[in-house]
């Protein structure tokens, strides 16, 4: 079990936002909450079934794609040392 087994689309807010990687092309679009919510039918899905069911947009790709949650924060280096 991982997290997109555990959160269905009802548990999202509107502003949270889902990278989706093709794994066929690269290509990266992000989802919002709202965008999911407003789907006829998606609202009681879990994410890894929104997950199986994506499908790549550009043009002549048509891959399968593979969520992510983008990393919210700012990243710094390793600051300690041997003393």
């Amino acid at each position: 079990m991982n997290w997109k087994t555990n959160i269905q689309v009802l548990d999202l807010t509107p502003d949270d936002r889902l990278e989706m990687i093709c794994k066929k092309c690269g290509h990266l679009r992000y989802l919002t909450g709202a965008q999911l919510l407003a789907r006829n039918g998606a609202a009681r899905l879990y994410l890894d079934q929104v997950e199986a069911r994506a499908k790549c947009t550009q043009r002549g790709c048509g891959g399968p794609m593979r969520m992510a949650k983008p990393h919210a924060g700012e990243t710094s280096g390793f600051v300690g040392g041997i003393a």
